[in-house]
């Protein structure tokens, strides 16, 4: 009898788009966000991805001591795949950006694969009583350019390279695809890859189901065999484009740094409650969910007692 095919979840549990005053359920202290990823993990996260956030304001914070708040409390309650981010937020230095994975050295660190125009702006016509006035600056700001130039990859690469971590590559656009794969024929990074294709986020690719399909086609064309593709679609989009990603042999992410919602009009009052719902829609494909030792296994992972916290 055949083996149900294992699909990943990966949980973004708090991030550096969305803003304290959008959602009283965005974690936003250390407690909150160990206690968020770990509540993910329970209810089916194979993979936790982790930013920091200041706990008083909720502005993004890259320091590892910010991290080492949270990094330790989730291994000690949790056997998940930790993964770290060093995109930070796009108005951070590359050098503050990688600085947590480079210090802690996880099993995944995320890599965003290109520059981009990043419009936040949006959201202020949905959100208007905000709390802090750095959420309004930064929202309002149209001159962002997520810098993620070839240099600036490469820094990243080899500032981790002794660390054994493995890489999940985020790709906004048909271009960021090309780009790895320019890393990926010199030898830079390796298969197993695990690639990550973002939908709906101003400045990426749109979420039209033309826009999934054109992203993998393009990496069936570019790398064949050697790679596990996951999505995540921003907001409104984040189920249905999970649904046709798992549909279509994916893997998926899920969480509140994504989307802060869990139906039209209603707001996830956890990240526990998205993982639960996108694992009802793959086992109701009659698929099987991925634990943390299964996607260690996919992904060639180094083991959660190899990290550096």
């Amino acid at each position: 009898m055949a083996r149900a095919r294992k699909v990943i979840i990966t949980c973004a549990v708090t991030g550096a788009i969305h803003t304290p005053s959008m959602s009283p359920y965005l974690p936003v202290t250390p407690e909150e966000i160990a206690d968020a990823a770990i509540g993910a993990a329970e209810a089916g996260a194979a993979i936790v991805h982790l930013h920091a956030r200041n706990p008083q304001t909720g502005e993004p914070d890259q320091t590892p001591e910010a991290f080492a708040k949270v990094l330790p409390v989730i291994k000690q309650r949790s056997s998940c795949v930790v993964n770290i981010t060093t995109g930070g937020a796009p108005t951070m230095t590359i050098e503050e950006r990688v600085r947590p994975a480079a210090t802690f050295k996880p099993e995944v660190a995320s890599l965003n694969l290109g520059s981009m125009n990043f419009g936040l702006f949006g959201m202020l016509d949905r959100f208007k009583d905000l709390q802090h006035e750095w959420e309004r600056t930064y929202l309002a700001n149209k001159d962002i350019i997520f810098r993620n130039s070839f240099g600036q990859i490469e820094h990243i690469l080899t500032t981790c390279a002794g660390n054994d971590t493995r890489f999940e590559f985020e790709c906004y656009d048909t271009a960021h695809l090309y780009n790895l794969k320019y890393f990926f024929d010199r030898g830079l990074v390796k298969a197993p890859l695990f690639i990550q294709t973002v939908f709906g986020l101003q400045g990426g690719i749109g979420s039209h189901p033309d826009d999934v399909m054109h992203m993998k086609r393009t990496a069936d064309r570019l790398f064949g065999d050697q790679y596990h593709w996951s999505v995540l679609g921003a907001g409104r989009n984040q189920m249905n484009i999970a649904a046709m990603a798992a549909a279509m042999g994916g893997n998926v992410r899920v969480g509140l740094e994504d989307s802060l919602w869990a139906g039209p009009g209603r707001l996830a009052q956890s990240n526990a409650e998205q993982v639960a719902q996108v694992r009802r829609i793959i086992e109701g494909l009659g698929l099987e969910v991925a634990t943390p030792d299964d996607a260690r296994e996919m992904l060639s992972l180094k083991g959660g007692d190899r990290v550096g916290f």
